[in-house]
């Protein structure tokens, strides 16, 4: 049986979730990480050296990052419906794959951290704005891309939707201002048809606002 280590408020534990529901894996979740610690015990350590979640055990495999997870899962559980086997086609979705994670993941999480997870006295509202309008960018610019699209790499969803989809919850629940994003809102509404995207990644987050831990 799979153990996920992670504690379920972590948006990269929310990916390997998201995913392992999808799948219909047998799992464990095993609360670590925020208020409740444990990132820096040996055992963990032995686990992941860098001291971070979520961490995958599968038998005697220990796969950590979460898109790496992501990429395990599926290539041995999916059946080629998450990350074909054609190197074209898994391509496209690795692709977006990396843009969330160099681009609009580090916007939102920039966003995220600076604006939501800080303090109100604390805030730089400077930042706060960049990150803000870096966000909004990015997610204009997806709206443009997907049009005609029901997912980010066709008609059915993929690994690709994963990382860029954990974020839309988020984004769509802080009160923050947002442009018009109509295709990206048609995405989402798709997206919450699914029982495994409510269940592991609309997850409440109100107990991270101001609390800038791990």
């Amino acid at each position: 049986m799979l153990k996920i280590w992670g504690r379920r408020t972590s948006s990269n534990v929310q990916k390997v979730m998201w995913l392992v529901a999808e799948l219909g894996l047998e799992h464990e979740r095993i609360d670590a990480g925020g208020k409740f610690g444990g990132l820096d015990t040996p055992e963990f350590r032995q686990l992941n050296p860098h001291g971070r979640i979520p961490v995958l055990e599968d038998g005697e495999t220990v796969v950590w990052e979460s898109h790496a997870i992501l990429r395990y899962l599926a290539a041995a559980s999916g059946d080629g419906r998450f990350w074909p086997a054609d190197p074209a086609l898994r391509a496209q979705s690795d692709q977006w794959i990396e843009w969330t994670q160099t681009g609009l993941q580090r916007s939102f999480m920039d966003l995220f951290w600076g604006y939501y997870r800080t303090p109100e006295p604390e805030r730089d509202p400077a930042f706060v704005k960049s990150a803000l309008e870096r966000t909004n960018s990015d997610f204009q610019l997806l709206d443009k891309l997907i049009a005609g699209r029901e997912y980010l790499v066709g008609d059915s969803l993929s690994l690709s939707d994963i990382p860029a989809g954990t974020t839309l919850y988020r984004y769509f629940e802080m009160e923050i201002l947002r442009p018009s994003l109509p295709n990206i809102e048609a995405w989402y509404t798709r997206l919450q048809k699914s029982q495994a995207y409510r269940d592991h990644v609309m997850v409440p987050f109100d107990e991270l606002f101001g609390r800038r831990s791990f």
